[in-house]
Protein backbone atom coordinates (compact mmCIF):
# COMPACT_ATOMS: atom_id res chain seq x y z
CA UNK A 1 0.00 0.00 0.00
CA UNK A 2 1.26 3.25 -0.94
CA UNK A 3 1.12 5.75 1.51
CA UNK A 4 3.13 8.54 0.04
CA UNK A 5 0.67 8.42 -3.30
CA UNK A 6 -2.08 11.07 -3.85
CA UNK A 7 -5.17 10.72 -1.74
CA UNK A 8 -3.51 8.41 0.21
CA UNK A 9 -1.38 9.91 2.70
CA UNK A 10 -1.34 10.01 6.53
CA UNK A 11 -1.37 12.98 9.17
CA UNK A 12 2.30 14.21 10.27
CA UNK A 13 3.19 12.14 13.39
CA UNK A 14 4.78 14.31 16.36
CA UNK A 15 5.17 13.99 19.86
CA UNK A 16 5.48 17.15 22.31
CA UNK A 17 8.60 17.52 23.71
CA UNK A 18 9.55 19.88 26.42
CA UNK A 19 13.28 20.63 25.74
CA UNK A 20 16.60 19.29 26.92
CA UNK A 21 14.98 18.75 30.34
CA UNK A 22 12.41 16.74 29.12
CA UNK A 23 12.49 13.30 30.95
CA UNK A 24 12.03 11.94 27.40
CA UNK A 25 14.25 12.33 24.81
CA UNK A 26 14.50 13.48 21.30
CA UNK A 27 15.66 9.95 19.78
CA UNK A 28 12.60 7.99 22.17
CA UNK A 29 10.31 9.80 19.89
CA UNK A 30 11.73 8.77 16.71
CA UNK A 31 11.85 5.61 17.96
CA UNK A 32 7.91 5.72 18.77
CA UNK A 33 7.64 6.26 14.84
CA UNK A 34 7.00 9.86 15.42
CA UNK A 35 8.75 12.45 12.50
CA UNK A 36 7.73 15.48 13.82
CA UNK A 37 8.07 17.54 17.11
CA UNK A 38 5.64 19.57 18.74
CA UNK A 39 8.03 22.03 21.27
CA UNK A 40 8.17 25.51 22.67
CA UNK A 41 10.47 27.12 24.29
CA UNK A 42 9.95 27.06 27.92
CA UNK A 43 12.88 28.80 29.24
CA UNK A 44 11.84 32.40 28.15
CA UNK A 45 9.72 34.33 30.17
CA UNK A 46 5.97 35.06 28.92
CA UNK A 47 5.98 38.14 26.43
CA UNK A 48 9.44 38.01 25.46
CA UNK A 49 11.18 38.07 22.31
CA UNK A 50 12.35 34.75 20.69
CA UNK A 51 15.33 35.39 19.15
CA UNK A 52 16.39 33.63 15.91
CA UNK A 53 19.65 32.21 17.70
CA UNK A 54 17.41 30.62 20.74
CA UNK A 55 15.10 29.23 18.43
CA UNK A 56 17.66 27.71 15.40
CA UNK A 57 19.32 25.74 18.93
CA UNK A 58 16.62 24.09 19.54
CA UNK A 59 15.58 23.19 15.67
CA UNK A 60 19.19 22.05 14.87
CA UNK A 61 19.03 19.94 18.11
CA UNK A 62 15.76 18.83 17.03
CA UNK A 63 16.81 17.73 13.13
CA UNK A 64 19.91 16.08 15.00
CA UNK A 65 17.86 13.66 15.77
CA UNK A 66 16.03 12.91 12.79
CA UNK A 67 13.26 14.81 13.35
CA UNK A 68 11.71 18.11 12.19
CA UNK A 69 10.05 21.01 14.30
CA UNK A 70 6.88 21.19 13.09
CA UNK A 71 4.45 22.70 15.28
CA UNK A 72 5.45 25.16 18.16
CA UNK A 73 3.40 24.50 21.39
CA UNK A 74 3.36 26.82 22.00
CA UNK A 75 4.11 31.11 21.77
CA UNK A 76 2.75 31.90 25.16
CA UNK A 77 -0.03 35.05 25.07
CA UNK A 78 0.92 37.53 28.42
CA UNK A 79 -2.04 38.02 31.40
CA UNK A 80 -1.94 41.51 30.00
CA UNK A 81 -3.01 40.96 26.68
CA UNK A 82 -5.51 38.83 28.27
CA UNK A 83 -6.69 41.42 30.80
CA UNK A 84 -6.41 44.11 28.16
CA UNK A 85 -4.71 46.80 30.47
CA UNK A 86 -1.15 48.31 30.33
CA UNK A 87 1.10 48.87 27.97
CA UNK A 88 0.08 46.33 25.08
CA UNK A 89 2.01 47.48 22.19
CA UNK A 90 5.82 45.61 23.40
CA UNK A 91 4.10 42.73 24.35
CA UNK A 92 2.52 42.74 20.68
CA UNK A 93 5.73 43.69 19.10
CA UNK A 94 7.70 40.84 20.65
CA UNK A 95 4.68 38.77 19.86
CA UNK A 96 5.10 39.74 16.09
CA UNK A 97 8.97 39.87 15.87
CA UNK A 98 9.28 36.36 17.60
CA UNK A 99 6.99 35.12 14.62
CA UNK A 100 9.20 36.60 12.24
CA UNK A 101 12.15 34.88 13.80
CA UNK A 102 9.96 31.36 13.76
CA UNK A 103 9.62 31.63 9.99
CA UNK A 104 12.80 32.69 9.68
CA UNK A 105 13.82 29.50 10.80
CA UNK A 106 11.00 27.69 8.81
CA UNK A 107 8.63 26.38 11.39
CA UNK A 108 5.23 28.40 10.31
CA UNK A 109 2.72 26.02 12.67
CA UNK A 110 2.46 28.33 16.10
CA UNK A 111 0.03 27.15 18.84
CA UNK A 112 -1.27 29.86 21.72
CA UNK A 113 -4.03 29.88 23.99
CA UNK A 114 -6.70 32.72 25.30
CA UNK A 115 -7.09 31.01 28.81
CA UNK A 116 -6.97 33.11 32.20
CA UNK A 117 -4.37 32.14 35.11
CA UNK A 118 -4.53 28.59 34.59
CA UNK A 119 -3.25 26.65 30.84
CA UNK A 120 -5.66 23.87 32.04
CA UNK A 121 -6.84 22.27 35.48
CA UNK A 122 -6.65 18.81 37.01
CA UNK A 123 -7.55 17.61 40.34
CA UNK A 124 -5.43 14.47 40.22
CA UNK A 125 -2.19 13.53 38.25
CA UNK A 126 -1.81 9.56 38.72
CA UNK A 127 -5.83 8.42 38.61
CA UNK A 128 -6.00 4.66 39.04
CA UNK A 129 -7.46 3.21 35.78
CA UNK A 130 -9.10 -0.60 36.31
CA UNK A 131 -6.22 -2.21 34.47
CA UNK A 132 -3.53 -0.75 36.79
CA UNK A 133 -2.20 2.10 34.44
CA UNK A 134 -2.78 6.07 35.48
CA UNK A 135 -4.07 8.89 33.89
CA UNK A 136 -5.19 13.01 34.40
CA UNK A 137 -8.59 13.01 36.08
CA UNK A 138 -10.70 16.29 36.93
CA UNK A 139 -13.10 15.60 39.84
CA UNK A 140 -15.44 19.18 40.38
CA UNK A 141 -15.89 17.82 43.87
CA UNK A 142 -11.73 18.04 44.58
CA UNK A 143 -12.27 21.06 42.52
CA UNK A 144 -14.62 22.79 44.47
CA UNK A 145 -12.36 21.75 47.99
CA UNK A 146 -9.55 24.02 46.06
CA UNK A 147 -11.80 26.83 45.87
CA UNK A 148 -13.42 26.83 48.81
CA UNK A 149 -11.00 25.66 51.33
CA UNK A 150 -7.37 26.66 50.00
CA UNK A 151 -7.81 29.25 48.04
CA UNK A 152 -11.20 30.67 49.28
CA UNK A 153 -12.26 32.09 46.30
CA UNK A 154 -15.37 34.71 47.24
CA UNK A 155 -18.49 33.41 46.39
CA UNK A 156 -16.90 30.15 44.86
CA UNK A 157 -19.72 28.38 46.61
CA UNK A 158 -22.37 29.61 44.14
CA UNK A 159 -20.43 27.54 41.47
CA UNK A 160 -21.23 23.89 42.96
CA UNK A 161 -24.09 22.32 44.17
CA UNK A 162 -25.10 21.55 47.68
CA UNK A 163 -24.17 17.84 47.06
CA UNK A 164 -21.10 18.79 45.79
CA UNK A 165 -20.29 21.11 48.51
CA UNK A 166 -20.97 18.23 51.08
CA UNK A 167 -18.85 15.96 49.53
CA UNK A 168 -16.01 18.18 49.11
CA UNK A 169 -16.01 19.24 52.67
CA UNK A 170 -15.99 15.29 53.99
CA UNK A 171 -13.04 15.17 51.32
CA UNK A 172 -10.67 18.06 52.55
CA UNK A 173 -11.00 17.18 55.89
CA UNK A 174 -9.49 13.64 55.60
CA UNK A 175 -6.95 15.02 54.10
CA UNK A 176 -4.10 15.48 56.20
CA UNK A 177 -1.64 19.15 56.06
CA UNK A 178 0.54 17.53 53.65
CA UNK A 179 -1.80 15.87 51.78
CA UNK A 180 -3.69 19.28 51.69
CA UNK A 181 -0.55 21.00 50.15
CA UNK A 182 0.56 18.26 48.11
CA UNK A 183 -3.32 18.24 46.46
CA UNK A 184 -3.12 22.42 45.77
CA UNK A 185 0.29 21.96 44.11
CA UNK A 186 -1.26 19.74 41.87
CA UNK A 187 -3.98 21.99 40.44
CA UNK A 188 -1.87 25.49 40.41
CA UNK A 189 1.78 24.15 39.36
CA UNK A 190 0.90 22.42 36.11
CA UNK A 191 2.00 24.99 33.65
CA UNK A 192 3.28 22.74 30.81
CA UNK A 193 7.40 22.25 30.79
CA UNK A 194 7.70 24.39 33.71
CA UNK A 195 7.44 24.66 37.48
CA UNK A 196 7.28 28.05 38.50
CA UNK A 197 6.90 27.41 42.85
CA UNK A 198 3.73 29.13 42.64
CA UNK A 199 1.64 29.79 45.75
CA UNK A 200 -2.12 30.78 46.63
CA UNK A 201 -1.24 34.15 47.02
CA UNK A 202 0.06 34.15 43.55
CA UNK A 203 -3.31 32.98 42.11
CA UNK A 204 -5.10 35.21 43.94
CA UNK A 205 -3.41 38.06 42.45
CA UNK A 206 -3.35 36.61 39.19
CA UNK A 207 -7.83 36.28 39.68
CA UNK A 208 -7.70 40.13 40.78
CA UNK A 209 -6.79 40.80 37.70
CA UNK A 210 -9.88 39.57 36.29
CA UNK A 211 -11.86 41.27 38.24
CA UNK A 212 -14.88 43.36 36.06
CA UNK A 213 -13.55 41.06 33.35
CA UNK A 214 -16.73 38.91 31.75
CA UNK A 215 -16.43 36.58 28.52
CA UNK A 216 -17.20 39.42 26.60
CA UNK A 217 -14.46 41.71 26.96
CA UNK A 218 -12.29 38.65 27.42
CA UNK A 219 -12.99 38.04 23.27
CA UNK A 220 -12.96 41.73 22.96
CA UNK A 221 -8.87 41.47 24.16
CA UNK A 222 -8.56 38.11 21.93
CA UNK A 223 -10.04 40.14 19.03
CA UNK A 224 -7.35 43.31 19.89
CA UNK A 225 -4.76 40.91 20.25
CA UNK A 226 -5.70 38.97 16.46
CA UNK A 227 -5.74 42.38 15.14
CA UNK A 228 -2.54 43.21 16.07
CA UNK A 229 -0.75 39.55 15.35
CA UNK A 230 -2.25 38.03 12.32
CA UNK A 231 -1.47 40.67 9.70
CA UNK A 232 2.14 40.02 10.87
CA UNK A 233 1.70 35.89 10.65
CA UNK A 234 -0.10 36.55 7.28
CA UNK A 235 3.38 38.88 6.03
CA UNK A 236 5.11 36.07 7.35
CA UNK A 237 3.28 32.62 6.13
CA UNK A 238 2.99 31.88 10.35
CA UNK A 239 -0.44 29.74 10.97
CA UNK A 240 -1.74 30.78 14.30
CA UNK A 241 -3.49 27.99 15.75
CA UNK A 242 -5.54 28.93 18.76
CA UNK A 243 -6.23 26.00 21.31
CA UNK A 244 -9.28 25.15 23.24
CA UNK A 245 -10.42 26.20 26.69
CA UNK A 246 -9.33 23.10 28.80
CA UNK A 247 -11.53 21.99 30.69
CA UNK A 248 -14.36 23.69 28.03
CA UNK A 249 -16.40 24.87 30.66
CA UNK A 250 -15.94 28.41 33.50
CA UNK A 251 -13.31 27.60 36.20
CA UNK A 252 -11.92 29.77 39.25
CA UNK A 253 -15.35 31.86 38.24
CA UNK A 254 -13.38 32.71 35.23
CA UNK A 255 -14.81 33.27 32.16
CA UNK A 256 -14.05 30.95 28.93
CA UNK A 257 -14.61 31.94 25.03
CA UNK A 258 -12.67 28.97 23.39
CA UNK A 259 -15.09 25.79 24.54
CA UNK A 260 -17.90 25.22 22.09
CA UNK A 261 -18.34 25.83 18.49
CA UNK A 262 -20.09 29.20 18.44
CA UNK A 263 -17.04 30.22 20.45
CA UNK A 264 -14.96 29.12 17.61
CA UNK A 265 -16.99 30.56 14.68
CA UNK A 266 -16.83 33.88 16.42
CA UNK A 267 -12.40 33.38 17.11
CA UNK A 268 -12.68 32.57 12.96
CA UNK A 269 -14.60 35.51 12.14
CA UNK A 270 -12.56 38.24 14.10
CA UNK A 271 -10.25 38.24 11.63
CA UNK A 272 -11.58 36.15 8.76
CA UNK A 273 -7.94 34.90 7.65
CA UNK A 274 -6.17 31.54 7.05
CA UNK A 275 -3.58 32.25 9.13
CA UNK A 276 -6.07 32.58 11.87
CA UNK A 277 -6.82 29.08 12.68
CA UNK A 278 -7.83 26.19 15.35
CA UNK A 279 -5.86 23.66 16.93
CA UNK A 280 -7.93 20.77 17.05
CA UNK A 281 -8.04 18.96 20.53
CA UNK A 282 -10.73 16.32 20.59
CA UNK A 283 -9.88 15.75 24.50
CA UNK A 284 -10.62 19.04 24.95
CA UNK A 285 -13.47 20.31 23.53
CA UNK A 286 -15.20 16.09 24.26
CA UNK A 287 -15.09 17.37 28.19
CA UNK A 288 -18.07 19.25 27.72
CA UNK A 289 -21.32 17.37 26.75
CA UNK A 290 -23.49 19.00 24.01
CA UNK A 291 -19.91 19.57 21.88
CA UNK A 292 -20.37 17.34 18.91
CA UNK A 293 -16.47 16.61 18.40
CA UNK A 294 -17.00 15.24 14.70
CA UNK A 295 -19.44 17.54 13.79
CA UNK A 296 -16.99 20.39 14.77
CA UNK A 297 -14.23 18.94 13.17
CA UNK A 298 -15.87 18.54 9.89
CA UNK A 299 -17.36 22.38 10.46
CA UNK A 300 -14.13 24.31 10.76
CA UNK A 301 -11.89 21.25 9.19
CA UNK A 302 -10.56 24.32 6.51
CA UNK A 303 -9.12 25.95 9.48
CA UNK A 304 -7.86 23.55 11.40
CA UNK A 305 -3.63 24.35 11.54
CA UNK A 306 -2.67 21.74 14.08
CA UNK A 307 -4.16 18.29 15.73
CA UNK A 308 -4.18 17.10 19.30
CA UNK A 309 -6.05 13.60 19.08
CA UNK A 310 -7.47 11.95 22.84
CA UNK A 311 -10.12 11.37 24.64
CA UNK A 312 -11.36 12.10 28.11
CA UNK A 313 -14.42 9.99 29.66
CA UNK A 314 -17.18 12.48 30.59
CA UNK A 315 -18.83 10.62 34.35
CA UNK A 316 -22.85 11.33 35.14
CA UNK A 317 -21.34 12.99 38.49
CA UNK A 318 -19.51 16.30 36.28
CA UNK A 319 -16.31 14.35 36.45
CA UNK A 320 -14.09 13.26 33.33
CA UNK A 321 -10.69 11.48 33.01
CA UNK A 322 -8.47 10.80 30.39
CA UNK A 323 -9.81 7.21 27.87
CA UNK A 324 -7.61 5.36 25.73
CA UNK A 325 -6.96 7.47 22.32
CA UNK A 326 -9.80 5.24 20.22
CA UNK A 327 -12.45 5.60 23.39
CA UNK A 328 -13.74 7.32 25.56
CA UNK A 329 -16.24 9.68 24.73
CA UNK A 330 -14.99 10.54 21.41
CA UNK A 331 -15.74 9.16 18.30
CA UNK A 332 -12.07 8.93 16.71
CA UNK A 333 -12.79 7.11 13.71
CA UNK A 334 -15.16 9.65 12.49
CA UNK A 335 -12.83 12.45 13.47
CA UNK A 336 -10.07 11.18 11.93
CA UNK A 337 -11.73 10.76 8.93
CA UNK A 338 -12.98 14.06 8.14
CA UNK A 339 -9.39 15.44 9.00
CA UNK A 340 -8.10 12.74 6.14
CA UNK A 341 -10.76 14.24 3.64
CA UNK A 342 -9.31 17.29 4.68
CA UNK A 343 -6.10 16.67 4.22
CA UNK A 344 -7.42 15.49 0.47
CA UNK A 345 -9.02 17.97 -0.09
CA UNK A 346 -5.71 20.30 0.74
CA UNK A 347 -3.50 18.41 -1.47
CA UNK A 348 -5.91 18.11 -4.52
CA UNK A 349 -6.77 22.23 -4.62
CA UNK A 350 -2.74 22.25 -4.48
CA UNK A 351 -2.08 23.19 -1.01
CA UNK A 352 1.64 23.10 0.11
CA UNK A 353 0.93 22.52 3.32
CA UNK A 354 -1.81 19.87 2.81
CA UNK A 355 -0.97 17.75 5.62
CA UNK A 356 -2.09 18.52 8.89
CA UNK A 357 0.73 17.83 11.87
CA UNK A 358 -0.73 15.81 14.47
CA UNK A 359 0.16 14.12 18.02
CA UNK A 360 -1.82 11.88 20.59
CA UNK A 361 -2.12 14.34 23.31
CA UNK A 362 -1.66 13.19 26.87
CA UNK A 363 -1.32 9.18 27.44
CA UNK A 364 -1.63 6.76 30.28
CA UNK A 365 0.98 6.31 32.99
CA UNK A 366 1.98 2.91 32.26
CA UNK A 367 4.28 -0.28 32.18
CA UNK A 368 7.75 0.95 33.46
CA UNK A 369 6.99 4.74 33.96
CA UNK A 370 4.73 3.67 36.17
CA UNK A 371 8.39 3.93 38.50
CA UNK A 372 9.20 6.78 37.76
CA UNK A 373 8.14 10.37 38.70
CA UNK A 374 5.82 12.48 36.85
CA UNK A 375 7.96 16.05 37.07
CA UNK A 376 6.99 18.86 35.19
CA UNK A 377 5.10 16.76 32.54
CA UNK A 378 1.98 15.20 33.81
CA UNK A 379 0.37 13.03 31.05
CA UNK A 380 3.18 12.97 29.02
CA UNK A 381 4.88 9.77 29.42
CA UNK A 382 6.80 7.99 26.71
CA UNK A 383 4.71 4.52 26.54
CA UNK A 384 1.19 5.67 26.86
CA UNK A 385 1.77 8.17 24.66
CA UNK A 386 3.97 5.54 21.82
CA UNK A 387 0.64 3.31 22.73
CA UNK A 388 -1.39 6.11 21.65
CA UNK A 389 0.61 7.18 18.52
CA UNK A 390 0.29 3.39 17.68
CA UNK A 391 -3.09 3.15 17.93
CA UNK A 392 -4.01 6.41 15.86
CA UNK A 393 -1.87 5.36 13.12
CA UNK A 394 -3.26 2.07 12.67
CA UNK A 395 -6.92 3.86 12.82
CA UNK A 396 -5.52 6.05 9.92
CA UNK A 397 -3.84 2.88 8.14
CA UNK A 398 -7.52 0.69 8.03
CA UNK A 399 -9.34 4.57 7.38
CA UNK A 400 -7.24 4.48 4.06
CA UNK A 401 -7.64 0.72 3.63
CA UNK A 402 -11.07 0.60 4.15
CA UNK A 403 -11.45 3.69 1.60
CA UNK A 404 -9.36 1.93 -0.84
CA UNK A 405 -11.19 -1.29 -1.09
CA UNK A 406 -14.33 0.98 -1.73
CA UNK A 407 -12.60 2.43 -4.65
CA UNK A 408 -11.78 -1.08 -6.11
CA UNK A 409 -15.20 -2.26 -5.62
Amino acid sequence: MNLDAPGLGLMEEGLRWFGPNDPVPLPYLRQAGATAVFSSLHQIPYGEVWSRDAIGERRRLIEAAGLKWSVVESVPVHERIKVGRGELKPLFRNYADTLRHLADEGIRTVIYNFMPVLDWVRTEMNSLLPDGSRCLHYDPVRFAAFEVYALRRRNAESDYTDEQLAGAKIWWEGLDYSAQEAFVQTVIDVFPGVQWGLTLDHIRDMLAKYDGIDSAVLRANLKRFLEEIVPVAEEVGVRLAIHPDDPPFSVLGLPRITSTAEDIDAILSMVDSPSNGLCFCTGSFSAREDNDVSAMAMRFASRIHAVHLRSTQRLEDGSFYEADHLRGSVDMPSVVRVLLDEQDRRHASGQNNWQLPMRPDHGHTMMDDLLKPVGITPGYTCIGRTRGLAELRGLMLGLRYAERISCRS
